[in-house]
């Protein structure tokens, strides 16, 4: 059985560091999401490392806000990011 996730392989990137709480049901969705992720890649992954991708591929992915960011495109303080990037 092929199973198949939204997220790839974890990219490298320049962070910063977030602190957020969750609930502990998500705490245990993502570490199943993580344990998953790591026996289809094959390569040992973790929630936190994870998290971050997952947010930054919901917000690529949400049409309006995609459609809010493109009309702002004038703005003179916007900079580009790694959401300006098609997926």
């Amino acid at each position: 059985m092929t199973r198949k996730l939204c997220l790839g392989p974890v990219p490298k990137a320049e962070t910063v560091k977030l602190t957020i709480t969750i609930s502990v049901q998500l705490r245990a969705d993502l570490d199943r999401y993580a344990a998953l992720h790591s026996e289809l890649h094959g390569t040992v992954v973790d929630a936190l490392t994870l998290a971050p991708l997952m947010l930054e591929t919901f917000i690529a992915r949400d049409k309006g806000f995609r459609a809010a960011r493109l009309g702002r495109r004038g703005s003179s303080n916007n900079r580009p990011s790694s959401l300006d990037e098609t997926r």
